[in-house]
This record gives C-alpha cells, structure tokens and sequence, in this order.
C-alpha cells in the first residue's frame, strides 16, 4: 500500500516481496514448469527448460568474455531483434552478473557507434544480424569455446549491483545511459506481475521497440509468471488486418502498445466495425497522453471482457510507477465516465510528491542508480529532500501533473521541451544538434505537435546550401532512430530568439504558422 500526508505526497511502502531477485523468480517457475512454453516463435516453441538450458550457456560465454561480478566495468552491449536470442542475451548477462544493453539491429551504424562511446564500450555483441558496416568492433558469442559440462555457475549479484543500462535522449544533443539496479527492476517486476495479473495462461506479445525498458516490461514480468512470451513477425507488418489476424492465430492474452499506436489500433477498429480476437484480456498503453475521441471510440467498441490499463513511467524510475484502469470489468465508475484519461495512481512501491509548481517528483526502492559516469546530471535530476516523510531520494520527472483528491493525476504538460514520440522520450536538441552537422543547414528548431491523435516532430530549418526535406531526413535516419526523425521539414528565413539570445522553439513555430496562413491568405 502506499500512505498519503496532508500535503498529497504519498510515501512508498516496504519493497514487495522483499528479498531475492528477478532472476531467482524466473529459476523457480522454470524448475516448476519445465515442459511449459517460455518462448514461441514462428514454429519454433522454447519450454522453460530449453530456455534455462539456453541462458546458462549464453551466460558462462559471457562469464568466459571477462564479464560478471567485479572482473568487468562497464555494461555489456547486445545488438538485438525480435527473436529468441533477445530473451537468451537478456537472461544470460543478468545470470552473468553483468548489465545488458540492447541496442537495437535496425539501428543505423552512426546511432551504434554513438551509444557505444557514450556507454563507453570497446566492443558489443550480436545476437541479431548487424545492417550496415559500423565502425565498431562486432563478436559473436558463439565464437567463444563452450563451457564443459556440470552445473552451471550461478553469480551471487548484490541488489545494487546494475542490471541493465539504456540511454534516453539529452538536452545536450548526446545520450544520457541510465544505470538500473538489480533491486530497482526485482521490485517493480514483481509489481507488474500484480498489476498485470499475469498467470502462467497468459501469452504476452513482444511488440515494443528494443533499446527502450518497454521490451524488458513485457518479457520479465511475464518469464517470472511462468507465462507465455511470443515473437512474431506479423506484428511488425504495418498492417492492421495481419496484426489482428496474427493475435487470434497466436491467442495472445496480453498486449502492451504505445499509446500512438493504440491509437490507430482503436481508429481502425472504429472505422472497420471489428473486435479484437476474445483470447485478448488485458490492453495496456502508456508513453504520451491518451487522445479523447480514441478513448471514447474504444468504450463504444463491444469488447467483451477486455481491460484498458493506461501506465506511466520514466527510464529513471524503471518501466511503470503509475497506472489507472480506463475501462474493461471492475474499472471505477468515476474514471468511466471520464472523458480525460488520467496518468494513474503510484504502485505500491512507488513514492509520488507533487510540487506547488506542478511538477511530479518519485521515490522509492525502483529509482534508478544514476546517469553513468555523469555525477553532474544526477544531482539535477535525482535531489534528497524531506517532503513529509523524512529526507528520501526524488526523481524529477519534468513532468506536469495535477493530483485529484482521488489521488489520480493528470497530465498537464511538461517543464522542459522534451516531446514523446511513439512512446519514445526526445529531446528536441538531439535532433537539433544533428541536423545542424549538415553542411547545408545554419540552423534549426524541432517541436512537437498533434497530428490525427498522435505527436510527431516537426523541423524548422534555415538552410545554407541546396537541399531538401527529403535529403535532411534522409540524413538523420543514418545517424538516429526512427522515432527521432521528423515527419515534416520546414524551411525558414531565420529562427527566432529569446531577448537573451536564446533560440525559441515556440516563436519560431508560430513565425513558420503566421507566414504560411498569410500566404494562404493571398
């Protein structure tokens, strides 16, 4: 439970479960469910044992590789698909003792090698095909020699030890690593097993984007559930019929989507009149504010018994801190009947405190340890003070919320210009100081705005020299991910600027607005 003071700040409870970690969880249900299915992909089915016998092997090559306990510094880079092998890499760098990084295989080369210098890796390792040539040093693990035989070596990691290390985007135009704690992901795992009531029945689609924690919040949870987790590459089709066709093929039970994306789920279930397959149970979404008319639309579906759980969360403070049910059997008569969708309550092992700013601030045992190598960013970011509970660690989220009496929050906005793109954080400045490496661009802006339920980037760029809107994109999709390019380039005479100099994000876009309705005036 969590516990409310008079000021709103709402105090975590004793850690769930306390004791033990995620990967003893996963061991427990594999030795209780040997012959039960881990992982499905295509016709391929991976049992707990298989999949057990799988992540020692992995793990004692990485064991071999000079990773684990305090032999290795630093995290242990795994470039990954939407396959088997993420969840073997995964489990086996945790069994390791060491802490993964994916990174993404469709990633461009430029992004690989950026999140490499700045993870501070000499090397990573392919579990996916690797597209392109970057210029960075590629093994496999499988050339490394076997371990003999025997029983397998378990690393006895310490709870503070990190589990695994993501970067989000910067302020400063470079990605910032997260460092995230073994004690951090045990304890909120064990939380989304709550929250999800998942159950060894459940079969839970891998669908997020890989090099965000949204992968690790459908996998883990569900491995240490003794539930199902399918790879599917109809899921990625683009197609809308092929996605429902392939969830009633699969039977998949438990779907976690970007809220963009559900969006357009919802758009074409409304415009189609058809339902979701009835092995669907629970819909959860989450990475940017819910859209209305979707909300609405989705309430008038006839879905049966299917649960909408809307959830928030930052990559400091570990997958899910908050969550709501929106609509589905049991959902509150008031959040019903709600025509905004609220952010949600903390979970019970989550902190909540909300300044008189606005701002929502988080504590608790799931904060992450810190930015790696950045002292200077943590201080800014993760401050101890006293906000009637005695002096605790608080993440600031940027965020800007308001609590109802109830306890739910709702979104209101953000303190800084950072936008979420299909459930994706951007700071507009790494777009910005990518786009200004260009040798025919003096300079540029890039915000966010609403587009047909969803927020997508727009560049406003003062160019030098001859190019095109399709030539600068071009351009950042070989050095950033997908959801860092933007959908619309504008060019521009000139960007506008703060009397103290500064470039304005807003003024700019309301300059570009401003020209473009007076020349459709004329």
């Amino acid at each position: 439970m969590t516990h409310q003071d008079r000021s709103g700040t709402t105090s975590a409870a004793p850690d769930l479960e306390a004791g033990g970690d995620v990967l003893d969880d996963f061991v427990e249900v594999a030795r209780a469910r040997p012959n039960h299915a881990a992982v499905v992909h295509g016709a391929t089915v991976i049992t707990y044992q298989d999949l057990t016998e799988r992540v020692h092997l992995v793990a004692a090559r990485y064991r071999s590789a000079g990773f684990g306990g305090d032999r290795a510094a630093g995290p242990v880079g795994v470039v990954v698909a939407h396959t088997p092998a993420f969840v073997d890499h995964l489990l086996g760098v945790l069994q390791a003792g060491a802490a993964f990084t994916p990174i993404d295989a469709n990633f461009p080369p430029a992004r690989m090698q950026t999140l490499a210098a700045v993870l501070g890796l000499d090397r990573v390792y392919a579990a996916a095909t690797v597209s392109g040539e970057p210029e960075l040093r590629v093994e496999s693990l499988g050339e490394l020699p076997a371990p003999g035989a025997g029983e397998p070596c378990w690393t006895q990691a310490r709870p503070s030890d990190p589990a695994y290390v993501l970067c989000t985007s910067g302020s400063t135009g470079q990605p910032k690593p997260v460092v995230v704690s073994r004690r951090a992901v045990t304890v909120t795992v064990r939380a989304l097993r709550k929250l999800f009531a998942l159950t060894p029945e459940d079969r839970v689609l891998q669908f997020a984007a890989l090099g965000w924690d949204t992968c690790l919040e459908e996998v883990l949870p569900a491995l240490t559930a003794g539930a199902t987790v399918i790879f599917d590459d109809a899921a990625h089709s683009g197609s809308f019929p092929s996605f429902c066709r392939m969830l009633a093929e699969r039977a998949i039970t438990v779907l976690d989507l970007p809220t963009a994306f559900w969006h357009e789920l919802v758009l074409y279930l409304h415009e189609e009149q058809v339902e979701l397959p009835g092995s669907v149970r629970l819909v959860v979404i989450g990475g940017e504010r819910v859209d209305s008319t979707r909300l609405r639309q989705w309430r008038d579906l006839d879905r049966g018994q299917v649960t909408l759980l809307n959830t928030y969360g930052c990559t400091e403070t570990t997958m899910i801190t908050h969550a709501v049910q929106l609509s589905g059997p049991g959902t509150e008569p008031d959040v019903a009947a709600e025509v905004e969708a609220p952010l949600g309550r903390p979970l019970p092992h989550v902190g909540e405190h909300v300044t008189e700013a606005g701002e929502l601030l988080v504590s608790g045992p799931g904060l992450a340890s810190g930015y790696l190598g950045s002292p200077g960013r943590d201080q800014n970011a993760f401050r101890v003070a006293d906000h009637g509970f005695g002096p605790r660690r608080w993440f600031h989220t940027g965020d800007l919320v308001v609590r109802m009496p109830s306890g739910l929050s709702f979104p209101r906005g953000r303190t800084d210009d950072q936008i979420k793109v299909l459930g994706v954080r951007v700071h507009p400045a790494e777009v910005e100081a990518r786009l200004n490496t260009h040798p025919a661009v003096r300079g540029a802006v890039v915000v966010g705005e609403r587009r047909l339920g969803r927020t997508v980037l727009v560049a406003y760029v003062v160019s030098v020299g001859a190019t095109t809107s399709v030539e600068l994109k071009r351009y950042l999709r070989r050095h950033l991910p997908s959801q860092f390019v933007p959908s619309k380039v504008t060019f521009v005479a000139a960007l506008s600027h703060t009397s103290s100099g500064k470039v304005d994000r807003a003024a700019t876009q309301r300059a570009a607005a401003n020209r473009a309705s007076e020349g459709a005036i004329r």
